[in-house]
């Protein structure tokens, strides 16, 4: 495999169950940590933020909410486009798939869950 470059098809990728819902995870830190690259089924997840990780959500499909912050709601529809900064607390939930990129690529131990 070149090394200059990474392809994968979304439907030859299998989802796997996350604290949002359902990912396929088409870029992750083992292929690169410059940034992660996910399509992840939202219903509802849990509030949890990054302390490095960056996130920008493009929404795919559906219709949902993202609670930032414990005082902002965002209404969610295809074709918003949302960043995340890191420490910025956050949940979704409705019914949406969003494309999600991570700057620098997210690393399991930056998840921290709130109650």
């Amino acid at each position: 495999m070149n090394k200059n470059f990474i392809v994968r098809d979304r439907d030859q990728t299998k989802p796997i169950p996350c604290p949002c819902g359902s990912s396929i995870r088409l870029i992750t830190k083992k292929d690169t940590s410059i940034a992660n690259v996910h399509v992840t089924h939202i219903t509802e997840s849990q509030k949890h933020y990054h302390r490095n990780c960056t996130e920008i959500y493009y929404i795919l499909e559906g219709k949902g909410k993202m609670e930032l912050s414990d005082k902002d709601i965002v209404d969610l529809k295809p074709g918003i486009v949302l960043m995340i900064k890191p420490g910025t607390s956050h949940r979704g939930y409705g019914d949406f798939k969003t494309l999600i990129v991570g700057i620098p690529a997210l690393q399991e131990e930056d998840e921290f869950f709130v109650s």
